[in-house]
């Protein structure tokens, strides 16, 4: 599939360019625009495809002082053999220019609906993460201070004091008010967070509905050499919240197909087959779906 094609509308939807924090994102960058000549060590053929694909916000300094940045959303269920493909030409593009690139997976989340948020939260991160400089640093001069964006405690809604920047935080609420309506037979949504060795940092969410039947989402991020100072892993669980407080917010997930303790338990036990493979082999260790 040509994500170009897929995104000719995004412009409009996501409100057009979005200026914070000194940067300007802009939607829809095809990548010939933003890269106009062939980089040395990629072949023509590689830039005849990569040239034509896009990226869905182009985030750059408008005084040219900060390297840029792109932003992708991917929904795994359209990455056919043909659009990964064409997105290992994208990324090697990338690299031999060094553009910085952030990638999210998911079935849910969308960049016309949920990129103006995600993409303004991430420019926020790293203008944190500028002003405070070296992280180890920082903390050597402030040990009770935040690391992160992720970690600024602030007064919340409700009047308690916690994270104000936890993009599950008002997902958790609307689970909670879709209990007391009688909505959901639980009302805590939990979450976990995978870092691969080799592979994307994954966060899982999950909601019990009905007995024994999960509103479940899986977010699977990628930074090539792109950071914004929140760990790869609490983000992706983080964007995984968010995107589970999403479908309760439109309320198709009371109807929608929900996913079974026993696929969950199955997803659980393949963890444990590959345990060897993560950072963090005990993160799931006490998730249970009974």
């Amino acid at each position: 599939m040509d994500r170009g094609a897929t995104n000719n509308g995004a412009a409009t939807l996501v409100g057009g360019i979005i200026e914070r924090a000194g940067r300007v994102a802009r939607p829809n960058q095809r990548l010939g625009q933003v890269i106009p000549r062939r980089p040395e060590g990629i072949t023509a053929n590689q830039w005849n495809s990569a040239s034509r694909s896009s990226f869905d916000f182009l985030v750059s300094d408008p005084g040219g002082r900060a390297a840029s940045y792109a932003v992708e959303f991917v929904d795994p269920d359209d990455q056919t053999v043909q659009a990964q493909r064409g997105d290992r030409m994208k990324h090697a593009v990338c690299e031999a220019v060094g553009l910085e690139l952030f990638r999210i997976e998911s079935s849910t989340l969308r960049p016309e609906t949920h990129g103006r948020r995600i993409v303004e939260y991430v420019v926020d991160a790293r203008a944190f993460l500028e002003a405070i400089g070296d992280p180890a640093e920082f903390a050597e001069l402030s040990p009770s201070g935040p690391r992160s964006y992720r970690d600024i405690v602030g007064r919340l809604p409700d009047g308690r004091d916690g994270h104000v920047n936890d993009l599950g935080a008002v997902a958790r609420a609307a689970a909670v008010d879709a209990y007391v309506n009688r909505e959901l037979v639980d009302p805590i949504l939990r979450s976990l967070q995978l870092d691969w060795k080799d592979g994307p940092a994954e966060g899982w969410a999950w909601l019990q509905v009905r007995p024994g039947a999960y509103l479940f989402e899986r977010v699977r991020i990628w930074q090539h050499r792109f950071t914004c100072g929140i760990e790869p892993a609490r983000l992706a669980e983080d964007l995984a919240t968010l995107a589970v407080g999403e479908r309760l917010r439109q309320r198709d997930g009371v109807d929608a197909p929900l996913v079974d303790r026993d696929r969950l338990t199955g997803e659980l036990d393949v963890l444990r087959r590959r345990r060897n493979e993560l950072e963090n082999p005990y993160a799931f260790d006490h998730v249970s779906f009974g």
